[in-house]
């Protein structure tokens, strides 16, 4: 495992007289067709942060490097104006993000690019990828013995072409000491957010995502997978798409095979096989499942009991609602809400 120095994270003041402190330097590399969003959601949240709840100075000072400087085409009609990454080699460096993009491939097997990302991976305090960004700080040897996380479709060549590396491929960032990887796009948003309440608090992430019209802070474990999507995708004709619609709305309701069958105006048996054989599983296993996400979002988001949560979204009881996280999630509803709920602040706030 490379070494990472250890150092303070935190922001150091001008000077002892109280003045406002100095910006911490985020520095991102980038390369030929890097994913456009995987730059500019953690770019806009860093070159957003301030102190004193908004009103205050900026916390951080923003930097944009590739390998010779100039600009650099990202996979859209936009280019980007870099800086060198020579000019960073002997500057101190807070924060490095290595974005992700197509191009990662193909920067990853240069290998005086990797040395010198991890040249300025030991003038920073903080590493974190974006993405295929992972793939790059895997090749430059920082990820070795380390958990990460990448978009889920790169997840086997980041397991494959780096068996050192842990990966899980469900979190959508994943902090690992001085070590942040995140998956693709608004995955990045989330990390950064998070990197911001560690620096400035909490309060200072919460104002910073209202005001970039984020839903809400998501905490690291969550998944990458909507499971709202994950329908969606498997029934592309949309042939089940209002049943869905029509689950989550009834709940607490009977939502047996041979109630759905009808609402979806069919046969039971007609339903129960091309149910399964479009979706994937049973229609009983479907609404388990739309129940735990109805659960999932309760217990994050408000203060009703876990008995009450279970009536709800129609377990009958807190017992039989345990038994589904504990098969589906390995842990348990009180469990699952200590570690993903959202501050009171943000359930009022969203």
């Amino acid at each position: 495992m490379t070494s990472i120095p250890a150092k303070n994270l935190t922001s150091q003041s001008n000077s002892s007289s109280g003045s406002a402190p100095a910006p911490l330097q985020v520095v991102f590399i980038i390369y030929p067709d890097i994913v456009l969003l995987d730059l500019a959601g953690p770019l806009q949240v860093f070159a957003g942060a301030r102190h004193e709840g908004g009103g205050g100075p900026l916390a951080y000072q923003t930097a944009i490097a590739s390998v010779a400087g100039g600009r650099i085409q990202t996979d859209t009609v936009v280019s980007i104006d870099t800086e060198p990454m020579q000019s960073w080699l002997k500057r101190d460096i807070h924060t490095l993000v290595v974005v992700g993009g197509n191009g990662a491939n193909a920067v990853m097997e240069d290998r005086k690019f990797t040395h010198d990302i991890a040249r300025l991976a030991a003038r920073a305090q903080r590493i974190c990828s974006v993405c295929s960004g992972a793939l790059i700080l895997a090749a430059a040897g920082l990820l070795d013995g380390r958990r990460a996380a990448t978009h889920w479709q790169d997840c086997s060549d980041l397991a494959q072409g780096f068996p050192k590396v842990r990966v899980e491929p469900d979190p959508i960032y994943i902090k690992d000491g001085p070590i942040w990887t995140s998956a693709g796009v608004s995955a990045g948003t989330d990390m950064a957010l998070a990197m911001v309440a560690e620096d400035l608090g909490p309060e200072a992430a919460l104002d910073l995502a209202q005001g970039l019209v984020t839903y809400m802070v998501r905490p690291g474990g969550q998944s990458q997978f909507s499971p709202a999507l994950k329908r969606q995708k498997l029934d592309r004709s949309g042939r089940f798409q209002a049943l869905h619609d029509w689950i989550g709305e009834n709940l607490g309701h009977d939502l047996r095979t041979v109630r759905l069958a009808e609402v979806a105006m069919m046969s039971s048996r007609s339903f129960h096989r091309l149910y399964r054989t479009t979706m994937g599983m049973t229609p009983a296993k479907a609404v388990e499942a739309i129940r735990m996400e109805a659960a999932r979002n309760l217990l994050e988001t408000t203060d009703k009991r876990v008995k009450t949560v279970a009536r709800q979204c129609g377990f009958k009881d807190e017992e039989r609602m345990r038994r589904a996280f504990m098969r589906r999630l390995n842990v348990t509803p009180s469990d699952y809400r200590q570690r993903f709920r959202m501050s009171e602040r943000t359930v009022r706030s969203y």
